[in-house]
């Protein structure tokens, strides 16, 4: 029978309670308390005689966030993934998607139906947001508290087991983003049991998770067993943690370093290769240097500037938290140097930001894209790109990410050009969601996003259905004339990616340079040279302002290449090849 294993140090006594009867559990050292129930299971902990809660560690909680823990034998699963390689995702394609707003089931079932959508595109890895149970049917998942659990409405434990399974069947590698910098405000019933939290440190979700004060260990452990669990017994290729600067550490090692160490041991115990992707606005090439050296050892980092220098070239915002971005110089300094704050004054934050990247760090770990959940869902209306600006200048925008040495990601919807939006949605209880309203109306006016929607826009109430419903893909439209034609643009970016760019190992630094005019930027990567102008007409001298003589390959909009002039129309990209 599986073990089950709770963590309370200051506690005299646990129990497990399986309907009427009580358990007695196991001291076991540590502050820990062991009992073994059968597989099926459905049981509540409680400690020192208190009130029975789910436990912290639940595999499974069929019943919601508030119900019973059930126990769950994760290695039972028959896998069919023998043959899988673990392949180094960094480098190739990445897509994030949503499970409940994907298909119309919102299920990790019905998600493996649209897998060889995603094949057929070129994608190489497919980053699902956060599957841990959360309050009501829908959300983001970002507030998840059963962080060992997967929400029953995708379809619980055993279906993310046969998700990733299915994707190793197709060659698609899986990243599971998860969340370990706070627990959600509803079903958070951690504390009853041992020192979950600190109030030596404060983040923007209250009292710091405890990861330096007295206990920490075990909330240390607890962490890092969660994420080693979806690595193991889930076969997860990598996983994206979640703000990561939110964790509050003054200790060393760093939790961060300490994880990276963990799956560095589990990578070894494996034989298999599992990767780590920090998402930090720090702007510090810390997070990504190995342990060995200082650094907090993981693998990869998403890099936000990138976005916002790309977005405001494109688009022309400069407001909130794109105030030091939009000159074509900004675009330049990112596509470069990945960081545009590093080590300069950021007039967002008000004081000096980030560190420079050195040359010699290879560019595809840092992960980019013109699209994702927060830069979308974020906005006030959850409005895409493709919204306000010409296909042409999307299409310019696509080349420069996924023709660039970064790792680019692409969010659900976005290849074929969705104008559907993807919104904020909640399902808390009704007092919990009115303040969730509330604190998204003053989180929308302190972004400015009145720039581009105008005083009082009508935004929508995250707990309203309708903003869930409006959110979801709408599959049909790949196959709409001018839908097919942006899907068919993406695909072949990522082949010339495939083919020009990054080898089967994607490892190396190609050779970089970017040109640019008044109005059009140039991005010389490898072979590939990308000319993007998404306003204006523009006629270049290849030789004379590119320094290259190659041969227009692919282009989208008016693009003409005649006697080594590149004559672009308004709202054009030109791919040369050599």
């Amino acid at each position: 029978m599986p073990e089950i294993r709770l963590w309370a140090p200051l506690a005299h006594r646990a129990d497990a309670h399986v309907g009427d009867t009580v358990h007695p559990m196991t001291p076991a050292g540590d502050g820990c308390f062991t009992v073994d129930l059968p597989v099926g299971t459905r049981y509540l902990l409680s400690v020192d005689g208190g009130e029975p809660r789910p436990d912290p560690r639940s595999p499974r909680q069929p019943e919601g966030i508030h119900g019973p823990s059930e126990v769950f034998d994760a290695p039972a699963h028959a896998w069919t993934d023998a043959g899988w390689a673990y392949p180094e995702v960094l480098g190739g394609v990445f897509y994030e998607l949503h499970v409940g707003t994907f298909t119309d089931a919102g299920t990790l079932d019905s998600a493996i139906e649209r897998l060889p959508h995603l094949v057929e595109l070129g994608v190489d890895t497919v980053e699902v947001m956060p599957v841990q149970p959360f309050p009501g049917e829908r959300g983001w998942g970002y507030d998840g508290v059963s962080l060992y659990a997967i929400h029953e409405a995708y379809g619980g434990p055993a279906a993310l087991q046969r998700f990733v399974d299915a994707a190793h069947g197709l060659g698609l590698a899986v990243c599971l983003d998860v969340v370990y910098n706070h627990f959600g405000p509803a079903g958070n019933y951690v504390s009853t049991f041992g020192p979950y939290f600190t109030e030596k440190h404060h983040t923007p979700w209250g009292a710091a998770i405890n990861l330096d004060d007295a206990h920490a260990d075990g909330v240390r452990a607890f962490i890092v067993d969660a994420a080693c669990r979806w690595l193991r017994d889930f076969h997860v290729d990598a996983l994206r943690l979640d703000a990561v600067h939110a964790l509050v550490d003054d200790s060393q090692p760093h939790l961060l370093a300490e994880l990276s160490d963990a799956v560095t041991a589990l990578r070894d115990e494996l034989g298999q290769r599992r990767t780590l992707i920090a998402e930090s606005d720090l702007n510090q090439v810390s997070m990504i240097t190995p342990t060995a050296e200082g650094g907090l050892g993981m693998d990869g980092q998403w890099a936000d500037d990138v976005h916002h220098a790309l977005h405001s070239w494109l688009t022309g915002e400069t407001f909130g938290y794109y105030v030091d971005f939009g000159p074509i110089s900004v675009l330049e300094k990112a596509l470069t140097g990945v960081f545009v704050h590093d080590g300069t004054f950021s007039t967002f934050r008000d004081e000096t930001w980030g560190a420079p990247v050195p040359d010699d760090v290879e560019r595809r770990r840092f992960v980019t894209f013109t699209q994702n959940h927060d830069q979308v869902g974020n906005r006030g209306l959850g409005d895409r790109p493709d919204e306000r600006l010409a296909p042409g200048a999307v299409a310019g925008g696509a080349a420069l990410l996924l023709l660039s040495p970064f790792t680019p990601m692409l969010f659900q919807g976005q290849e074929w050009g969705t104008r559907r939006p993807f919104r904020y949605f909640t399902d808390h209880d009704p007092e919990l969601g009115r303040l969730v309203t509330q604190g998204r109306m003053r989180e929308f006016a302190q972004h400015g996003w009145d720039e581009i929607y105008g005083p009082g826009a009508d935004i929508p109430d995250p707990q309203d259905p309708a903003t869930f419903a409006a959110s979801t893909l709408d599959w049909d439209e790949a196959s709409d004339p001018e839908h097919a034609a942006t899907l068919a643009w993406h695909r072949t970016l990522i082949a010339l990616r495939r083919t020009h760019l990054h080898p089967d190992d994607r490892g190396g630094n190609l050779p970089l340079t970017v040109a640019h005019g008044a109005d059009w930027i140039a991005m010389t990567h490898g072979p590939l040279t990308v000319v993007a102008s998404p306003r204006s007409a523009v006629e270049i001298d290849c030789a004379a302002q590119l320094g290259c003589d190659g041969e227009l390959t692919a282009s989208a909009g008016d693009a003409t290449l005649a006697g080594g002039v590149l004559t672009l129309g308004p709202a054009s990209v030109a791919v040369l090849l050599g």
